[in-house]
This record gives structure tokens, C-alpha cells and sequence, in this order.
């Protein structure tokens, strides 16, 4: 039974729950992400319906049910749920005072210039690929990632047993960190 339980909640942390410190994403935003990039939906391109993004996310990489995929689509598109927005939505994509987005028939999204910088070069072995669901198809394990999704959006999950709240952080201070860091290495709060 202890086993049993240990495989399930890896399966929970590492599958659905929480997201990779490499890119900050869990993978259905990953999945969200890599289809809209296959599918075409860059930032200088028209928005497409996210019934579509939905269904070929689905298809290909996720099949997990339409909500979920939705779900996670659409707090990547709302300021107020991601600091710097990894999707451009078009239409009723809800409100901070908890007013739902519209149905996906009627919204529309495409990749935003930020995203576009995560998935730079992931056709040039920057990342290991892995099987989808079906193994008909690849997927990245992680994407190349320019930009430190992780500490400036933050993140949220709730595993079996474990759980994480990131809080997002400002991108000129995470750079300003990230040079101190590399000039003198370890730091301490009071220099």
C-alpha cells in the first residue's frame, strides 16, 4: 500500500500538480503553450478561436478534458492571475471579482511576445523531447525558457501531500538578484 500511495503521488506532483522550476510551468501550460506554437498562433498572427487551441492541445498532448485545459489557458491570459501574461487573449477572459470567462466558443487567443521568448529556439535541441500521451507525436519535457517564469510569475499547486505557493516577483529586481549572484556569488540579506 505505501508503495502504491508514493507512485500515485509522484505520478500527482510530477504529471499535473506542480510546475518544473526550469520553465515554471506545470505541464498542461506547457502543452498549451508547444500546441499553440505547432498550431501557428504566434503574436503577429490573428487570435484563434480557443475552442480550436483547446481541441488540438487536447488531441495532441492533453487528454485530460476541455475544462482543464481552458482553465489553465485562461489564467495564463488574465493580468491578474499571471504578473506578465504568457497568453494574448481576445474577449471576456473573467475578472478579478471572480465574474467567469466567457465559453471557449466564444473567446479567442494567441501566443504573447513573452511566450514567444520561452519557446525560442526549442527546434534547435535546446530541450529534451518525450512520447506523448498516445506516443504518436513529441513533446518538450520542459521548454528552453529565456525568461525566469518560475520567480516572476510565481506559481500555485496542490499535490498529494505537498503543495507550493510562489509568490511572483518583479522582473528588474529578479534581473538585479541575478547579476549580483553571478558578480559575487552567494548573498546574504544585509549586504
Amino acid at each position: 500500500m505505501k508503495t502504491s500511495y508514493i507512485n500515485y503521488a509522484m505520478s500527482v506532483i510530477v504529471e499535473r500538480a506542480l510546475p518544473d522550476v526550469r520553465d515554471g510551468l506545470k505541464p498542461v501550460q506547457r502543452r498549451i503553450l508547444f500546441g499553440m506554437l505547432e498550431l501557428g498562433n504566434r503574436p503577429d498572427r490573428p487570435h484563434k478561436k480557443s475552442a480550436r487551441i483547446v481541441g488540438e492541445v487536447m488531441g495532441k498532448f492533453h487528454p485530460h478534458g476541455d475544462s482543464a485545459i481552458y482553465d489553465a489557458m485562461v489564467r495564463m491570459a488574465q493580468p491578474f492571475s499571471f504578473r506578465n501574461m504568457l497568453v494574448d487573449g481576445h474577449g471576456n477572459f473573467g475578472s478579478i471579482d471572480g465574474d467567469p470567462p466567457a465559453a471557449m466558443r466564444y473567446t479567442e487567443a494567441r501566443l504573447s511576445r513573452l511566450a514567444m521568448e520561452m519557446l525560442k529556439d526549442i527546434d534547435k535541441d535546446t530541450v529534451e523531447f518525450i512520447p506523448n500521451f498516445d506516443e504518436t507525436l513529441e513533446q518538450p519535457a520542459v521548454l528552453p525558457s529565456k525568461f525566469p517564469n518560475l520567480l516572476v510569475n510565481g506559481a500555485a499547486g496542490i499535490a498529494v501531500g505537498m503543495a507550493t505557493n510562489i509568490p511572483p516577483h518583479n522582473l528588474g529586481e529578479v534581473i538585479d538578484g541575478l547579476i549580483e549572484l553571478i558578480d559575487y556569488g552567494p548573498l546574504n540579506l544585509l549586504r
